[in-house]
């Protein structure tokens, strides 16, 4: 495994492609409402990024043909925009997107209500989001990479979800997917230790059923196996001396 330290100009790159990226999904979450496709939420999300002087990362990624992925309700990551695909009321939308500025990656996720939603809904947003800021809490030089990892699958669990087995986070530069994996629950290892000037995209997908998983036919949707609904969160972070810096948020919460 060979992991990256980001230099300081390498670091400032990833800062502002970060900054970016998040005003992207802001504009994003403005976005969501009844009645739109996802393939509008793709559409909106391109001219975003490609309006920020950047490149969308996802598009074409090992054939992906989207710039943003777009995955509701049992969908747990990667599906696939489409014109006929409407979202309605009640539903629950996860928006995964990524973009390049002068050669550098950002990645993060958010999971958003449609129009009014149930209470249990609300509740798997709302335990997602805070399951990622659970394990940033180890995301420091001198913890081990895997203390991320039981921390948040050990607030996830608490609650009764299943926190997917199947895909995992990763480390990020001028690659989209560079190492280490990041895991989301407990490992029998500690994994490498954290030094200052790694980025890692942390991202939890919890369903509010089983772990389990699987794809369709499209070869890139991937579905909780029972049915249930499922969320994602998601943001590219910088260790560093001290508390992380999470690239892809202004603020911790």
């Amino acid at each position: 495994m060979s992991v990256s330290i980001k230099s300081a100009k390498e670091i400032d790159l990833m800062r502002e492609a970060g900054r970016r990226l998040e005003i992207v999904h802001t504009k994003l979450g403005e976005f969501i409402k009844p009645g739109i496709s996802t393939k509008d939420i793709d559409r909106y999300g391109e001219e975003l990024i490609r309006g920020l002087g950047c490149i969308p990362n996802f598009l074409n990624y090992n054939g992906y043909p989207a710039s943003i992925c777009v995955s509701v309700n049992d969908e747990v990551v990667h599906g696939i925009p489409r014109t006929d695909h409407i979202l309605q009321e009640g539903d629950i939308v996860s928006l995964d997107a990524g973009l390049i500025y002068k050669g550098f990656h950002s990645d993060a996720a958010r999971t958003y209500g449609v129009g009014e939603i149930s209470k249990e809904a609300q509740q798997l947003i709302d335990v997602t989001r805070e399951s990622f800021f659970k394990g940033i809490e180890f995301a420091r030089a001198g913890y081990h990479l895997h203390e991320i990892s039981a921390a948040i699958g050990a607030y996830a669990e608490s609650f009764g979800y299943g926190v997917v087995r199947d895909l995992v986070g990763h480390g990020i530069g001028t690659s989209l997917h560079e190492d280490p994996q990041i895991p989301n629950f407990a490992q029998k290892r500690r994994g490498i230790k954290l030094v200052p000037g790694m980025t890692l995209a942390i991202e939890p997908m919890i369903n509010a059923g089983r772990y389990d998983v699987c794809w369709l036919d499209d070869d890139w949707t991937v579905v909780t196996e029972d049915g249930s609904l499922s969320a994602h969160y998601e943001n590219t972070v910088l260790i560093t001396d001290g508390e992380p810096e999470i690239l892809t948020l202004n603020t911790m919460r």
